[in-house]
């Protein structure tokens, strides 16, 4: 490891006030809701908050801006489909229950809820903001860059809803869950496919980087990452992290499936 990424690693751990305050926030209000009790929903919770941490002011966020493609699809990865997940599983059934009894938010749930919106929106959402000129856009203008990551953490919410919400109306059952999050899994993984396999580099933004940190000759020379092989990993780990994480969910509603189907069998033995 040299001086200079040391240096990196150790720095860039500024926090960006907006973001900052709103995820100190979004744990205040959950551990006031649910009494500050210790709970493994109150650790998936934190755990949520602290990955988007990482993802948003952590050196992973300076490395994808100004170097590598692979550590900006991490970051991708963490925004629309780990962190919004994380969040939605740790929701107690009571809190959403007391939220639904307003009428603007049950109608707008209703709305953003259904999945083949929720479906349609999140495949949108990554496939328009990795389309090349629109890519270099976003590492040009903070501002636009900021909507990318907005709109990455909507979409991954309205994405992970109508599988986990705590809330039995309106969630999946579970064989159109498993239909939904197999969809889903194989349009999310698209794109990783594409950087895996092309032999071309699609992003002019990393060919030859300003390397204000002088991190470029241990990149290239060290790690040997050219800019396809970084495109590459890149795509490998978008592919990893979409298997592993609807792996994951699949198996959480294959669970409740079988647990059903045992209800099923007792309440007919009786």
């Amino acid at each position: 490891m040299t001086p200079e990424l040391m240096h990196m690693l150790q720095s860039h751990w500024e926090p960006v006030p907006s973001i900052a305050i709103g995820l100190i926030a979004l744990t205040i209000a959950y551990l006031w809701s649910t009494k500050f009790k210790r709970t493994f929903k109150a650790l998936i919770f934190i755990s949520g908050i602290a990955i988007l941490w990482i993802g948003l002011m952590s050196p992973l966020d300076e490395l994808g801006d100004e170097y590598l493609f692979s550590a900006h699809m991490m970051q991708h990865m963490i925004l629309e489909f780990i962190g919004p997940a994380m969040l939605i599983a740790a929701l107690p059934e009571s809190m959403v229950e007391s939220w639904m009894k307003f009428s603007p938010i049950r109608t707008c749930e209703r709305i953003l809820g259904n999945p083949y919106l929720a479906l349609t929106v999140a495949t949108v959402v990554m496939l328009v903001w990795h389309v090349p000129p629109i890519y270099d856009i976003t590492l040009e203008n903070e501002t636009v860059h900021i909507i990318e990551h907005i709109t990455f953490m909507i979409s991954g919410t309205m994405l992970w809803w109508p599988v986990f919400k705590p809330i039995p109306e309106g969630r999946l059952k579970p064989l159109p869950a498993v239909v939904y999050l197999t969809v889903a899994g194989f349009l999310a993984s698209i794109l990783g496919m594409i950087y895996t396999m092309s032999d071309v580099p699609f992003y002019a933004a990393y060919a030859n980087p300003d390397d204000h940190h002088n991190l470029l000759p241990l990149i290239r020379e060290q790690w040997g990452l050219t800019q396809l092989e970084d495109q590459k990993l890149g795509g490998a780990i978008m592919w990893v992290i979409c298997t592993l994480n609807f792996f994951w969910a699949l198996m959480a509603v294959m669970i409740e499936w079988l647990k059903e189907g045992e209800g099923n069998d007792v309440r007919t033995a009786t």
